[in-house]
């Protein structure tokens, strides 16, 4: 049977899955790297080892598929957004990539919005201009590196370096390349106007491609480096969070998606652009032809649970953890739990904001502080779905949620209780790679549309509604809102100090 790779490099592994045509998953195979912090608020990573990583994970799943070469019909590629790869006029990288979650750049971004003017820049792009994206990157390279900026002459980011090792092409898909922040947003391409007015040159930046469509094809090359047959198309997939959309079928108006991993992140598909007048929530291409999304991210979300374990309670198992504070009741008898354990994006753009604990009483027991937690990290879902509904989206049939917390079912009952709104599990569980590879099936024909792949292959496993105690978190809510304007000088004097 034909079968269909989706390869996902991400921060610390490169992924490859392989799935048949009916989108059967027949092998995972990942290779672990690491990534460099050389100063403060740095973060880095040699683009070399996500080829690498690539070649050994491509291999391992072809293997352990028992593929032939010959097999494999269409190869879709997906990955950490916002990075920043710059190559010279031979192709070759200037310096190592800065990541996503670098923070260097504040005085960049503040310059972009002088620049441009924060209102229009938001009403371009769908976003303000922030440190994690790659505009700002760039701009910091010009400044500090100018030796190395004067030799740009491509510009990619972390996946689509891939896909430049595999094809010999630059490209680049639509998604990913709105979360540069130099996309014009409506138009789903390049805003050349913003490019220039920032003084990048023009053609260092790539052609764009929806997810389905082919962007190469494997080069000889390449394919004997990765064990695979020369003209293999190479279709666009799309960043990690689009793709993780696609493969969880978040991919039509009404249905959400929530990743409840490390970070907790509130995806909404929309048929239109639609975008947040104060950029609070990211408005990106969709890896969906045609489509857009919005999405609101909280950097601390399980992040913040195994926070608590690993200073409170490093003994306990996190099973264990959790079904304690299923025996106190909802509201943690007036405990709540700001989750800004770094900083905060959604809906509080602020790496100076911090966590917190509020209403401590006698009465309270470390069980009370696990719910409370599990609450709190609700609370700041509930804040990227509120900045949803301001932003014009009004129907949510359905949100279905994945990563490490959705396992837990009191906390999906919790969230449930605290958006008011059913919460599904779903029988995908690699979401991002399984995305790419349904992208790429898509795009060999083997489905008439991405809407079609999903429902076809993602099936709801487990549902949770709403219970009794959503009228008490509506209340508690109202109150968890009024912490951080409260609090926000406080926390910018404490950094201030420490700093």
């Amino acid at each position: 049977m034909d079968s269909y790779l989706g390869i996902d490099i991400s921060t610390t592994s490169t992924k490859t899955i392989a799935v048949d045509s009916l989108g059967k998953i027949l092998a995972v195979s990942s290779s672990e790297y690491a990534y460099e912090t050389p100063f403060p608020l740095w973060s880095e990573q040699d683009p070399d080892l996500w080829w690498e990583a690539t070649k050994k994970s491509v291999r391992g799943c072809i293997a352990q598929a028992g593929l032939e070469p010959s097999q494999v019909k269409g190869i879709g590629l997906t990955g950490q957004m916002h990075g920043l790869v710059i190559l010279d006029e031979k192709g070759m990288v200037l310096r190592p990539s800065i990541l996503w979650n670098d923070q260097r750049t504040q005085q960049q971004c503040d310059e972009i919005r002088n620049v441009i003017g924060k209102e229009e820049f938001i009403k371009v792009t769908g976003n303000d201009a922030l440190t994690g994206f790659t505009a700002p990157k760039i701009v910091w390279v010009k400044e500090k590196e100018p030796h190395l900026f004067e030799k740009i002459r491509h510009i990619l980011l972390p996946k689509d370096f891939v896909r430049y090792k595999l094809t010999g092409e630059f490209a680049l898909d639509r998604a990913d390349g709105s979360g540069t922040i130099l996309f014009d947003l409506k138009e789903r391409n390049w805003s050349y106007d913003l490019i220039g007015r920032l003084g990048f040159d023009p053609v260092w930046f790539p052609p764009t491609f929806e997810g389905t469509q082919i962007t190469g094809l494997l080069t000889k090359q390449a394919g004997e480096e990765v064990g695979l047959t020369q003209g293999i198309p190479v279709f666009g997939g799309g960043g990690d969070q689009a793709a993780s959309a696609v493969g969880t079928g978040a991919v039509k108006e009404g249905i959400l998606s929530i990743s409840l991993g490390t970070s907790g992140v509130i995806f909404a598909s929309t048929d239109s652009p639609r975008i947040e007048p104060e950029g609070r929530l990211h408005a990106f291409c969709h890896a969906v032809p045609g489509k857009w999304h919005l999405m609101g991210v909280m950097l601390s979300a399980a992040g913040s649970l195994r926070w608590f374990k690993d200073t409170f309670r490093k003994e306990a198992s996190f099973d264990d953890l959790v079904a304690e504070a299923g025996d106190v009741e909802p509201g943690s008898d007036g405990l709540l739990f700001l989750p800004y354990l770094t900083g905060e994006r959604t809906p509080y753009p602020d790496p100076l904001a911090r966590g917190g604990f509020i209403g401590i009483t006698v009465r309270h027991t470390i069980r009370h502080f696990t719910r409370a937690v599990l609450e709190g990290v609700a609370f700041g879902l509930r804040d990227g779905f509120e900045l949803m509904n301001e932003a014009g989206l009004q129907r949510v049939e359905q949100v279905r949620i994945t990563g490490g917390g959705s396992k837990s079912l009191l906390w999906r009952q919790i969230i449930a209780d605290v958006l008011n709104t059913e919460i599904v599990t779903i029988n995908s569980e690699e979401g991002a790679a399984f995305g790419a590879a349904l992208l790429a099936a898509t795009g060999a024909g083997v489905f008439d549309s991405v809407e079609q792949a999903c429902a076809n292959t993602i099936m709801v496993k487990d549902r949770v509604v709403p219970g009794s105690a959503s009228t008490l978190y509506e209340k508690i809510y109202s109150e968890y809102r009024l912490l951080y304007p409260s609090l926000k000088n406080t926390f910018h004097r404490i950094a201030e100090d420490i700093l």
